[in-house]
């Protein structure tokens, strides 16, 4: 990372400035700007289901890119004053129950219905969100594993994988799931993605208790699905782009690291 490089931890600007940024930083916690990435990749696959809709060969495609943004604008505003607030979408912040994993695919749902509904959607055609869902379900049981920052060390650990074969079990069924609905529906996007996805918590399975194995069945999965859908809608690498590098630019004056990040961690007491 440059700021890194530029403003090393013991630096007179990074002390200087690190109070300004624990206080901006929890305030973005308490708001939720990270779970902003899945809100915004949930809308973004109704848009991008609604092209393909129209036309399976469309890629790159910068029309909508308005109306794209107004939507992303609106559900982040549904997630910051009514979702977060009446606690109807936690994931990744504690362990979902049924109930929760009902009211999470209920409103993954409604993200979806943001995203894909316009004047001329035919309403026949809903139920090809559901595949979408389902890949949606399987990232989300991942999450069923916390990670918590050793804020020392600058390292991320995890002390409990208590049923940790039927939770990393059920998400390589549904991610499969997805991909079968992927190739069914001829949806390169979700075909693609899904197998991709499918081998990180596949290994999590084979190779339980790493912690580098879970950073990466959470963080690659959502990443993955991304990046597919810019293929259709290349105008959503902006939005994705700021706000990963605002996050990281907070949390690395917060705590001198570099986070979120495509790296992870390799202790040998792993």
């Amino acid at each position: 990372m440059l700021l890194a490089r530029l403003f090393p931890k013991k630096s007179t600007f990074f002390e200087r400035n690190k109070q300004f940024y624990v206080k901006l930083g929890t305030k973005m916690d308490s708001v939720g700007w990270i779970q902003l990435f899945t809100i915004w990749t949930l809308v973004v696959s109704g848009i991008v289901i609604n092209k393909g809709t129209i036309d399976r060969y469309v890629y790159w495609d910068w029309i909508g890119w308005e109306i794209g943004i107004l939507k992303l604008v609106f559900a982040s505003a549904l997630f910051i004053f009514l979702l977060k607030p009446k606690k109807l979408w936690y994931v990744g912040e504690r362990e979902l129950n049924k109930t929760g994993f009902i009211i999470h695919s209920i409103v993954a749902f409604m993200l979806l219905m943001i995203g894909w509904i316009n004047l001329e959607v035919s309403f026949w055609d809903f139920p090809i969100l559901f595949p979408y869902c389902i890949a949606f379900l399987s990232g989300s049981l991942v999450f069923q594993f916390a990670l918590d920052l050793d804020q020392e060390k600058g390292v991320w650990n995890h002390y409990s994988w208590e049923n940790k074969m039927g939770v990393f079990g059920g998400s390589v069924i549904l991610m499969f799931v997805a991909l079968l609905f992927g190739i069914y529906l001829d949806d390169p996007i979700l075909s693609s993605a899904a197998a991709v996805s499918l081998p990180f918590p596949l290994i999590v399975l084979i190779w339980p208790n790493h912690v580098r194995h879970l950073q990466r069945a959470r963080i690659f999965p959502i990443f993955t699905f991304a990046m597919a859908l810019c293929i259709r809608a290349p105008w959503f690498f902006f939005p994705l782009g700021l706000m990963f590098f605002a996050i990281r630019t907070i949390n690395y004056f917060r705590f001198g690291i570099v986070y979120p990040s495509f790296a992870v961690d390799f202790l040998e007491e792993e």
